[in-house]
């Protein structure tokens, strides 16, 4: 693996400037919000028709996805990397863990676009959004991170 060309701001730029629908979930998009959580990687939700938009968008910054486009919309998901790693999901709708199904068309509809330097924006779900996509999976650290955005909205009673 060779390093990349990589740089957070212009990544997020051409993110935004190739029009790809896209929002920011997991922890960097709880980090943009201000929440105190690390991560590594980004995730992000893709919509289903723009996966060859997106490894354009990326291919700058010498990130290489790890599947077809094809495979990727086959498979729901797919990765793009170098030394940097972008989890990339790409269904029309994922059901939580309990069962409320999650429609990529209405998270988009809802989105909020975030300024994360200078004429840069990040695609964000809205809060009530976010959560949903948190509740995904089942691990310990995303019940955390449903408390802390849950705070965050104003429901968490401060427990």
């Amino acid at each position: 693996m060779e390093g990349s060309n990589f740089e957070p701001v212009a990544f997020f730029g051409a993110i935004a400037a190739s029009g790809v629908r896209a929002v920011l979930i997991g922890r960097r998009a709880m980090i943009v919000l201000g929440l105190p959580v690390l991560t590594a990687d980004f995730d992000f939700w893709l919509h289903i028709d723009d996966v060859e938009r997106m490894n354009a968008a990326v291919a700058p910054f010498d990130l290489r996805p790890d599947r077809l486009p094809a495979q990727a919309r086959a498979a729901g998901r797919y990765v793009i990397e170098n030394d940097e790693h972008v989890d990339v999901l790409v269904a029309r709708e994922v059901p939580t863990v309990d069962g409320v199904r999650v429609r990529f068309d209405d998270v988009w509809a809802r989105r909020r676009e975030v300024e994360i330097a200078a004429g840069i924006v990040a695609a964000l779900p809205c809060l009530d959004d976010l959560i949903l996509t948190k509740r995904f999976g089942s691990r310990p650290k995303d019940a955390e991170d449903v408390r802390l955005l849950e705070l965050l909205r104003g429901e968490g009673g401060g427990e």
